[in-house]
């Protein structure tokens, strides 16, 4: 069994900005020359999560509102009373979602479904640099 791993590493706005990852995961599978296995996208932080979706306008706002309605804002939370800060939605989004996702991949090639796209929201409350472990095994 072989692996091979990389570190993405990109600038977002936070605020719940959705990022469309798939073109650097699939770049990592090629570039790994791993024919059959898995891959797995991990974010790093409590405060950002990794999913796949149809990535355009409309799912993108309704993924947006839907977390908004689950964890809102503005809603009094623990963690901001405790540290002073004012990203406690941001973790219980992290929470939800999850930091990572798992793929298959076949033939050498990341294989997802035609509108399936691996994206990385950012649900804390100022912009920050991002990393990605990307590892692929097979």
């Amino acid at each position: 069994m072989a692996a091979y791993q990389e570190i993405l590493r990109l600038e977002t706005e936070g605020h719940g900005s959705v990022h469309d990852i798939t073109d650097e995961v699939a770049r990592v599978v090629r570039a790994s020359g791993i024919v059959t296995g898995v891959v797995n996208v991990a974010g790093l932080g409590s405060t950002l999560g990794v999913t796949t979706i149809e990535y355009e306008p409309g799912a993108v706002a309704d993924l947006q509102r839907a977390l908004e309605a689950i964890a809102p804002a503005n809603d009094d939370y623990a963690h901001n009373a405790r540290w002073g800060d004012h990203n406690g939605y941001a973790h219980l989004r992290s929470a939800l979602m999850g930091t990572s996702g798992t793929f298959p991949v076949r033939e050498g090639r990341l294989r997802l479904g035609r509108w399936q796209q691996v994206i990385l929201c950012d649900f804390d409350d100022c912009a920050r640099r991002r990393e990605v472990t990307v590892t692929v095994v097979g």
